[in-house]
């Protein structure tokens, strides 16, 4: 979502304050209507200046559940793969020698090793789900979580309420929406994508360099652009249609001339050593900015772990080439991702930040429990692990279990809809909350009887 706010100060007949109109500007261009926000709003029981938070950490590839989080240290070699289940800070949990730094935290960890869905077993069908709560059919696009949290509570600083690190997911394979959108909201509610890797010198997000770095052209591209949204905010002062004023050209440029926003993504305000804990690398660094854009007041950060599954190394780890092999899971990705994520969760709780911000890991689905003749794992979405950390999460715990070959769930079945809905619950979202959906229709935030997953908390 990228509305322009203005001070709030000034209220209409009914109480309303400027920055409520301002908010819904675009409302016009996805069928809402005012009393339908403020309603919706309303219901959901959110103060603008609520502090909870979300990071997202999509593990774009899918891990294999039996080679990180739901070891099977009993079953025949083809199953539990090559890597030794070791113990953690968690008494009766285990994980993989290849993730040292989660054991070293999973104190702080709710695990769900339950987890399944039945959409089609290619990466952009589990990308739109796990992220949403559901499956698209009929046309309609779900909303992604962090776009529900935008509209429900909008920005509380020039920074936007949703960002996406580094960039929107690539290709998938199956030619879907991927689920990083606004969906039936409108683009009102799209994420505010870096499109920049964050490790590499002298990084700067271009829209956010000042006047002597971006030349005279941009600088006045810049300066007509206040004066168009100088003169609108003087037609909406005399105007009764105030919904009409776009908020998405108001958001862009309010981003665009913040000294608070620049201060954000400002990288070289981080000590080296508190760099080099996180890592120098695009994932490291995204951890570390989305802990910065957090502290700064953005309200949902999602983090791809990887932006496609193709030429690059990742989670897919079919085994043979051009996709990645259990060995390349063990030298380059899990250090990566291990040395960062366990630095995300310890720099939050040393700072004080973890009680309010969620950090969740979750992915598109799971790994197929038989080591393939390539010596990789193939596509499964009947069984695998997410977990979550921080924003009232009871750590040190797993919640649910697969069966010996962690093929399926044993006990506990969690879809994506309570995988949602536990992120709904720690933001402090009424459940029960309605949207006005496609055509006006109402739209509940989660699928009718999915809660949270309750045992976390």
């Amino acid at each position: 979502m990228l509305t322009f706010t203005g001070d709030g100060k000034t209220t209409t007949c009914d109480g309303r304050t400027r920055r409520d109109f301002m908010q819904v500007g675009a409302l016009g261009a996805i069928g809402l209507t005012l009393p339908q926000y403020l309603a919706a709003k309303e219901q959901s029981g959110q103060s603008p200046n609520d502090d909870r938070a979300c990071i997202m950490i999509f593990n774009l590839g899918a891990p294999s559940q039996l080679d990180t989080f739901d070891m099977k240290p009993n079953a025949p070699a083809e199953i539990r793969g090559p890597f030794q289940a070791i113990n953690t800070s968690a008494p009766g949990i285990q994980l993989s020698e290849i993730l040292p730094m989660h054991a070293r935290i999973a104190d702080k960890i709710g695990f769900v090793r339950s987890v399944h869905h039945t959409g089609a077993a290619v990466h952009d069908a589990g990308w739109q789900m796990m992220q949403t709560g559901r499956q698209f059919t009929g046309g309609i696009n779900t909303p992604h979580a962090g776009a529900v949290l935008s509209y429900l509570k909008g920005r509380k600083t020039d920074l936007p309420p949703f960002v996406v690190l580094p960039e929107l997911m690539g290709r998938g394979g199956g030619n879907l929406p991927n689920g990083q959108a606004g969906g039936f909201l409108g683009k009102a509610m799209d994420p505010f994508a870096l499109m920049a890797d964050p490790s590499v010198a002298n990084f700067k997000v271009p829209d956010l360099l000042p006047p002597a770095d971006i030349g005279e052209v941009r600088l006045q591209r810049r300066r007509k652009m206040r004066d168009i949204v100088d003169a609108r905010i003087s037609e909406f002062e005399a105007s009764e249609s105030a919904a009409l004023l776009d908020g998405n050209f108001q958001a862009a440029f309010r981003l665009m001339t913040s000294d608070q926003a620049r201060g954000a993504f400002d990288l070289t305000q981080e000590r080296p050593e508190v760099r080099d804990r996180y890592g120098m690398n695009r994932f490291g660094q995204c951890c570390l900015l989305a802990r910065r854009l957090i502290e700064a007041g953005v309200r949902f950060v999602t983090i791809n772990t990887f932006l496609t599954v193709f030429d690059e190394i990742t989670w897919d780890i079919h085994g043979s080439k051009p996709f990645t092999s259990i060995e390349g899971m063990r030298d380059i990705v899990a250090p990566m991702y291990d040395k960062a994520y366990s630095a995300l969760i310890e720099d939050l709780a040393e700072r004080g930040m973890l009680d309010k911000t969620m950090v969740c890991n979750i992915a598109e689905f799971g790994r197929t429990p038989r080591v393939n003749p390539a010596g990789g794992r193939d596509h499964w979405p009947q069984c695998y692990t997410v977990y979550f950390a921080g924003g009232g999460i009871k750590g040190g715990q797993a919640v649910g279990a697969s069966d010996p070959i962690g093929g399926v769930p044993a006990d506990r079945p969690v879809g994506p809809g309570e995988v949602v809905a536990t992120i709904f619950h720690s933001l402090g979202l009424d459940l029960d909350t309605i949207l006005p959906g496609p055509a006006g229709r109402p739209f509940p935030i989660v699928d009718f009887g999915k809660r949270e997953i309750h045992e976390l908390f």
